[in-house]
């Protein structure tokens, strides 16, 4: 059964950081491109970053520079630490494993308030 789920997530003041953690069951995670996802109210869901499981990242012109993505093979987690937190900020935010291309699976989500 595939499992991904997320912590960290929480009420942050503008300018602040935020660390968020996603565990991946073993079945997937050593063969996925992992990333992190956002859906704020009344907009649709968007990548923040991604990283193979080789470690090549990518990530979203908005958080370039204050957002970083990591992975831990070992522990089966995925990381996105987050500074310089602005309001636009404030969404859920997904984890997301991909283990070939087309194929998704998704965390419940954890929610990121960024207060100005």
């Amino acid at each position: 059964q595939v499992q991904l789920v997320e912590s960290g997530g929480g009420l942050v003041q503008a300018g602040g950081s935020l660390r968020l953690s996603c565990t991946a069951s073993e079945t997937i995670f050593s063969s996925s491109t992992m990333g992190w996802y956002r859906q704020a109210p009344g907009k649709q869901r968007e990548l923040v970053a991604s990283i193979t499981r080789g470690g090549v990242t990518n990530y979203a012109d908005s958080v370039k520079g204050r957002f970083t993505i990591s992975r831990d093979n070992a522990k089966r987690a995925v990381d996105l630490q987050m500074n310089t937190l602005k309001p636009e900020d404030t969404a859920n935010y997904y984890c997301n494993a991909q283990p070939v291309l087309g194929m998704n699976f998704w965390g419940k989500g954890t929610l990121v308030t960024v207060s100005s």
